[in-house]
Formats: C-alpha cells, sequence, structure tokens
C-alpha cells in the first residue's frame, strides 16, 4: 500500500444514546474516505458529534449503524466495526487515539515510564523487559520528553509535556491511523504550536493518517488536508482543505469561517452570527437540520432533508441551494506562477 491509496472508508456511521426513552442522535450518516498519509480535519461547534464520530471510527464506541472499512498494512482490507475480539487484538495496534485533556487520559497513580510502556505489555507480553524499556526510552526522546525523568508522575509534568506523553503513549505500538481528539485545546497558544509542528514531523517521519477532531479552524487549516463540517450530528459539508476555506457552499461553514480571528488589525472582519441555539439532538428539527438557524432558509428547507452529494470535484455539501448562493471565504490572494515559484 503507497500514499494516497485509500486506508479508511468511513460509511454511513450513526451513533445513537438511548436512556429511559429518549434516543439522542449522536451522529447521523457521516461517511467520508481517509487517504494514507493525509490529514482530514473535522470541526465543528462543541456537541455538534465530532468527537463522538472520532470515538465511532477507533471502537472506543459501539456505533449503532455503520461500517469503517480499514485496509491494514497487511493488504486486508475488513470492517473494523465488525471484526471479533481475537482479529481485533491483531489490528488495534494500527489505529490509536490522543485524547483532549492530557491530564484526565493519563492514570496519576502510574509513572510515565509504564504509562507509554502498558501498550506493548498488553500487544506483546513475551516483549524483554530490556527491549520494551529501549523501545520506550527511544520514542520519549523522539516525542521531545526529557528521559531522565520518565520514572516521575504525571502531575509533575506541564501540559505541553503530558501531551507528549499521550503521543508517546500512541505512537510506542507504530501505529498507521491516529485520531486526536482536541489534541491541542487545552493548552497554550504557544505550546500548541510546539505540538502541533511535532505531530507534523512525526507524519512526515512515520507515514501516519490523522484525523484532526478540533474547534479551531486556524489549527485546522494549517494541519489538514482535507476538512470535514459537521452539524448536529451530521457532515454538512467536506472538501480539500484551501477549497472549503476559500468557496465554501454550505451556509454553516461560512459562519464559522468569519470567526476565525486574523492576526490584522488593519483587516476588518464582517462575522456572521447565528441566530438561536443549537437544536436538542434527542429532537432534531425537520427537514435539513440547519434551518432554524439558516439566513437562507425557504420552505423546501423545512420540509425536505438535504442530499449529501459531490457538488464540485472532491467537494461534498448537505444543502437545497448550494449551487445558488454566493458565501464568502478566506481570500487568499492570487496564486503565484512557475516562475515566481522558482523564485
Amino acid at each position: 500500500m503507497s500514499k494516497g491509496d485509500r486506508i479508511l472508508d468511513v460509511r454511513n456511521i450513526h451513533m445513537r444514546f438511548e436512556s429511559k426513552g429518549v434516543c439522542v442522535r449522536a451522529v447521523t450518516d457521516v461517511s467520508f474516505p481517509v487517504l494514507e498519509g493525509e490529514t482530514i480535519g473535522i470541526v465543528g461547534e462543541s456537541g455538534c458529534g465530532k468527537t463522538t464520530l472520532g470515538r465511532c471510527i477507533v471502537r472506543a464506541y459501539e456505533p449503532s449503524e455503520g461500517s469503517v472499512m480499514y485496509t491494514a498494512a497487511d493488504g486486508e482490507t475488513l470492517d473494523f466495526l465488525k471484526i471479533d475480539k481475537q482479529t481485533m487484538k491483531k489490528y488495534r495496534k494500527e489505529i490509536q487515539m490522543i485524547f483532549q485533556d492530557p491530564y484526565s487520559s493519563l492514570d496519576p497513580r502510574m509513572t510515565v515510564l509504564d504509562i507509554i510502556k502498558e501498550p506493548i505489555r498488553a500487544n506483546y507480553p513475551k516483549m524483554p523487559k530490556e527491549e520494551i524499556e529501549k523501545k520506550v526510552m527511544d520514542i520519549a526522546a523522539r516525542v521531545g520528553l526529557n528521559t531522565a525523568y520518565l520514572k516521575r508522575y504525571p502531575h509533575a509534568f506541564s501540559g505541553g509535556q503530558r501531551q507528549r506523553i499521550g503521543i508517546a503513549r500512541a505512537l510506542v505500538l507504530n501505529p498507521r491511523v491516529i485520531v486526536c481528539d482536541e489534541a491541542v485545546s487545552a493548552l497554550d497558544v504557544s505550546i500548541q504550536a510546539q505540538v502541533i509542528n511535532l505531530l507534523h514531523d512525526l507524519q512526515q517521519e512515520f507515514g501516519l493518517t490523522y484525523l484532526f477532531i478540533s474547534h479551531d479552524l486556524s489549527v485546522v487549516e494549517y494541519i489538514s488536508d482535507k476538512v470535514g463540517v459537521m452539524y448536529l450530528g451530521k457532515m454538512v459539508e467536506f472538501a480539500p482543505t484551501r477549497s472549503l476555506f476559500s468557496h465554501p457552499l454550505h451556509p454553516y461553514t461560512e459562519s464559522l469561517l468569519s470567526a476565525v480571528p486574523v492576526a490584522d488589525p488593519t483587516v476588518k472582519i464582517e462575522r456572521i452570527p447565528l441566530e438561536g441555539e443549537i437544536p436538542n439532538p434527542a429532537n432534531p428539527p425537520s427537514g435539513c437540520f440547519f434551518h432554524t438557524r439558516c439566513r437562507f432558509c425557504r420552505e423546501k428547507c423545512r420540509q425536505e432533508t438535504p442530499e449529501y452529494t459531490e457538488m464540485e470535484k472532491d467537494h461534498f455539501v448537505a444543502c437545497h441551494f448550494a449551487q445558488e448562493l454566493k458565501l464568502r471565504g478566506f481570500d487568499y490572494g492570487e496564486e503565484p506562477d512557475e516562475k515566481q515559484q522558482a523564485e
């Protein structure tokens, strides 16, 4: 399998949580492909279902419906959500997750050395102790941890260092796909930049594929090859990053982009505020879920659910009037010609 081949195919994922007769639709019919070596950004407001989607993909949650077709390192293509426990143990190490909170995801009673060791012990119980420790030391040094401090406990480390511990724990099994769930949102901005650059360097070195879940569109634009926008559990737009940011086709995407701050005090930003609150996922609106907050809403939007279609090459959207609307995106300026690029 080479870079650019399809490594994951997320198909029609549904996740419903039921309690006391109430059904909450956290994720509804989400589909998208993932190519090997690329980064897919998943964005949306809090409560849109992006974290639930990520946990469904790694099978931390068992989805109500759908499939995740995975092409493994040995060339086998299988539905990651349907395989049995024995097969799961074989492929589990190839798909890992980095969690949002770098403190609560680490056991405070274990040393950092033991935390990073744990996945190796679980998957390779017969590996010699010396080999395990060497592997842990190598990966800890690679993510920027001081190996002299590995016998300390998580509370002795800063937020950025704790997130590096989480990254090391995910990398120690040599995975191919990593789901990064808000991996930098709990960090200071300067530390965010360091961790993002680290993730980028690790991707180049190890040939990793990322699903990068975030509410920060600036970060997503920087790190992602393609971006999916979620609203109330549904994927409303999916496209290559530059295409989505410069030419959004869904009004919700346009509104999100208008809220991204620009690091230039001379630039006046015209924000597009959304009216009202996010609807209750236990009782979603009829038709298009976004119609209760959309400034372009028409009667058709209230009555009919829009189809998720490929409006342009690799640019998918769920909006009845995507072809008619003239929405505002980022202005990247003119592309330099080949001579300017060479200079």
